[in-house]
């Protein structure tokens, strides 16, 4: 019996933050599938842990990359030109939550500076690279989806450099959306909550709550995510889930304060 897959050998995918969590997820997901997948991040040796991971097809290709730096995005995307000749999906992933437990009245400039130029100029540089691509390739357009976050909607406590990158991350999505169109690019978007990776791992023992307790939550498998933007990134072009949320039911999201 099929089990709904759809044969993607020509299609070729970018995933950033590819070496661990989300990323690494939707990279294994995604190549099991069988599309060509650019593994990008800033460990190379987390990346060729995930190539290794997928096991049989064709080696991933490793780029080392920090989104946050124009040359080393602009030199990713040029690798996948020069290697494939076109783009057909970037899961635009690479994030950092930045120091935990510090409040906003204490979050240092350069603390609030890393996280915005990972999350928010990070994504741009990846998603105006990947436009440029898209747009100028035959046949034209592509796909892009965007990891932003349940803090796209709801804040934690001690969050503001991250929930405010990931609401912007929200108007991203939209303007690349719109001004998409007229080149066939698609962009959507999305919002994950307490899927099983690195950043949650302290989720079970308890985190604080807005209202000043501290509490356990519950998590998801992270291949749920990689499931869901599986699906995404294999609609055909004249369909978009423009927003979808994925989460461990049970956690104080609807409701959260």
């Amino acid at each position: 019996m099929s089990d709904g897959r759809v044969s993607v050998v020509s299609k070729v995918a970018v995933v950033t933050g590819a070496g661990s969590g989300v990323g690494r997820a939707v990279a294994l997901e995604l190549l099991e599938a069988g599309w060509s997948v650019v593994l990008a991040g800033r460990r190379e040796e987390a990346l060729a842990e995930t190539a290794r991971l997928a096991g049989g097809g064709p080696p991933a290709p490793v780029v080392p990359t920090d989104v946050a730096s124009p040359q080393r995005v602009e030199a990713l995307f040029a690798a996948v030109r020069e290697r494939f000749g076109r783009l057909d999906l970037l899961f635009n992933n690479a994030g950092s939550f930045g120091p935990r437990g510090v409040a906003l009245a204490d979050l240092a400039y350069e603390d609030w500076r890393s996280v915005v130029d990972t999350n928010l100029t990070g994504a741009f540089l990846c998603a105006q690279a990947a436009f440029r691509l898209m747009r100028d390739q035959e046949p034209q357009g592509g796909r892009i989806i965007n990891n932003g976050s349940i803090s796209a909607h709801a804040p934690r406590p001690d969050s503001v450099a991250y929930t405010a990158t990931k609401h912007a991350i929200t108007g991203l999505t939209k303007s690349l959306s719109l001004d998409g169109r007229r080149y066939r690019i698609a962009c959507g978007q999305i919002d994950i909550g307490n899927a099983a990776t690195e950043m949650t791992e302290r989720m079970p023992a308890g985190v604080p709550q807005a209202n000043g307790e501290v509490a356990a939550e519950p998590v998801m498998d992270v291949a749920d995510v990689a499931r869901t933007v599986r699906h995404m990134a294999s609609l055909p072009l004249e369909a978009n889930v423009q927003f979808a949320t994925v989460m461990a039911t049970a956690m104080p999201y609807i409701g959260r304060g």
